[in-house]
């Protein structure tokens, strides 16, 4: 999928990619309405159409959302968008 800086997924502003893996990207953004940098996870369109992989990423958002611990991120907020690139599902964390 890829997003570049700029881009923005409602209030939330990329700034850099941090990362890849199987089940997702996850880049630096910044909350444009707290002003405060955050970890924007997102689901590549081409696993949010495996209705399996979709309710995996559903079931990690409220995972990590029901957690309160010094060594696993806060969930601020999770999203869904329509980009030109088709849907985009994300969550939005704390970052380090």
């Amino acid at each position: 999928m890829g997003f570049s800086a700029g881009n923005k997924l409602g209030a939330y502003e990329i700034i850099s990619l941090r990362g890849a893996g199987g089940q997702g990207e996850v880049y630096k953004a910044t909350d444009t309405r707290l002003d405060r940098t955050v970890a924007l996870k997102v689901l590549p369109s081409h696993l949010a159409g495996n209705p399996l992989l979709k309710e995996r990423f559903e079931r990690e958002a409220r995972t990590a959302g029901s957690l309160n611990h010094p060594n696993i991120c806060t969930l601020f907020d999770i999203g869904k968008q329509d980009t030109p690139k088709g849907p985009v599902d994300f969550m939005v964390m704390e970052s380090s």
